[in-house]
């Protein structure tokens, strides 16, 4: 499991690279890495980036933290989560430090990155999206790793120490709202539920309806100082003072909050319809022969006999549909192989082919900053003054210093590489990797879907067709 949160750096880019890569703190920096920067220079690294990039927004840098629960992973495999999550997000165009912290009792990850990324010159947009996707690919690498996520409730996100003490039972929130529950099961009117709660020690404030000073009713515990709210950000649906009040009037409104949908006719009642309540992971939300059969196994199929025969019907004509579709089950079968060989394939390139591609930005950025660095370098040289010279021109002269001595160290000769010829290799590059990711999600759409309606035929004849037998002896089309 890893819990993720990140915030921008707008003036102390140095303190905070600094801070996280604290000898005390990382094993004497064996955990910690970087790309296209490094440690000591990371300031000068992003302020060239900066520069270059038309934005106004103050923004000079994010600090991503990764953390995970005590216990479940050592300190170097999340160090290396962290340089994967770092490239993952960052795709190579932006400079990173990535630093592990073992003085905790649980490992995390810091990671610092420019807001200006080298190849385009753009700012990093932050913003809700981007963060679920960066709380996405940490979930995605956790389950390649083994380790456990935190699965999402259905309700809008709570900090991480809110949901640390559900886990532990320490949740004042948590203990509030079941308290709440418990005092309207048993209210009579919703003054009756004020003093029952407050007989559990709770002050009430805000708790008239219709008071135009107080929308919220807000509860404060014992030995607690700030109230919460009864709202839906803290608990859900059905805690404001109306919603409370409502639940203790019209319970059976509240009973059952699951999707309903219309009951079709039967034989005993042929014109008759009723709101039958299905749970929403029973409904079915694709259409054609690629949906998945809806599974009739739990207690509201069993209890109604109308809802069964509805059920029944609907997967009948999936599995014809699928039928239909599949024509030859044998044949299915081998495309399913071939789809997921070329989804497989794709994959592979893509991610060999990402590997070179922060390569090669990476030389890139090292090649762009010698020569718009060179002529501070020469003017140095020549300067009648040279202490002053590099006062005035710190940055640009240790620019120039790192990106000579990384492309030697690269095996290259700095006054050989032309920054216009290795942009046009990474561009080749970015047209094959868009090919490639449309190969690689359509191939395995595809073959998600054939391996659908291929379970469906499997799953409502009841047994597992092999080959031999799809071709020989199942018939051609199924009835409804």
């Amino acid at each position: 499991m890893a819990y993720t949160r990140i915030h921008a750096i707008k003036s102390t880019v140095t303190k905070a690279v600094a801070y996280i890569c604290n000898p005390d703190k990382t094993e004497q920096q064996l955990l910690v890495d970087s790309f296209g920067c490094s440690p000591e220079t990371a300031r000068h690294d992003f302020d060239y980036a900066l520069s270059r990039t038309k934005s106004s927004d103050k923004n000079q840098a994010y600090h991503l933290i990764q953390s995970f629960a005590k216990g479940e992973v050592s300190h170097e495999e999340a160090h290396r989560i962290g340089i994967e999550l770092a490239d993952k997000l960052l795709g190579g165009k932006y400079s990173y430090v990535v630093a592990t912290h073992t003085d905790k009792g649980h490992p995390h990850n810091h990671i610092i990155f420019c807001a200006a990324d080298n190849i385009d010159h753009k700012k990093y947009n932050a913003c809700k999206k981007s963060y679920y996707h960066i709380r996405q690919l940490s979930d995605e690498l956790c389950k390649e790793h083994g380790l456990s996520i935190i699965e999402p409730s259905g309700r809008k996100g709570k900090k991480y120490v809110q949901w640390k003490a559900e886990q532990e039972g320490t949740s004042w929130k948590k203990r509030l709202q079941e308290d709440i529950d418990e005092c309207i099961k048993i209210a009579k009117s919703y003054e009756d539920f004020l003093r029952l709660i407050k007989e559990k020690g709770y002050t009430v404030t805000g708790e008239k309806i219709g008071d135009p000073h107080s929308k919220y009713i807000k509860f404060t515990a014992p030995g607690q100082e700030r109230p919460v709210r009864g709202s839906f950000r803290n608990f859900g649906a059905g805690y404001t003072k109306e919603e409370i009040k409502d639940r203790i009037e019209n319970p059976e409104k509240w009973q059952n909050k699951e999707e309903t949908v219309q009951e079709p006719n039967t034989t005993e009642a042929p014109k008759q319809k009723s709101r039958i309540k299905i749970p929403k992971k029973d409904i079915v939300t694709r259409t054609g022969a690629s949906r998945t059969l809806i599974d009739t196994s739990g207690e509201k199929f069993q209890n109604s006999p109308g809802l069964q025969h509805w059920a029944s019907v609907k997967n009948l004509k999936t599995a014809a549909a699928s039928y239909a579709a599949a024509d030859n089950l044998s044949q299915l079968q081998k495309q399913i192989d071939k789809k997921t060989a070329e989804a497989k394939s794709a994959r592979t390139e893509l991610v060999e082919l990402e590997h070179q591609m922060k390569k090669v930005s990476e030389l890139l950025l090292y090649a762009e900053q010698y020569r718009d660095n060179k002529p501070f370098q020469e003017k140095y040289k020549k300067s009648k003054d040279p202490d002053r010279y590099l006062r005035m021109h710190e940055t640009q002269l240790i620019l120039y210093d790192g990106a000579e001595r990384m492309l030697q160290k690269m095996g290259l000769d700095p006054k050989s590489v032309k920054p216009s010829e290795i942009r046009a290799d990474y561009e080749t590059m970015l047209t094959r990797k868009t090919i490639l990711e449309k190969t690689y999600k359509s191939a395995e759409k595809e073959a998600q879907n054939m391996q659908q309606k291929l379970n469906n035929v499997e799953q409502y004849l009841g047994k597992d067709i092999s080959k031999e037998q799809a071709t020989e002896h199942t018939p051609r089309h199924v009835g409804i």
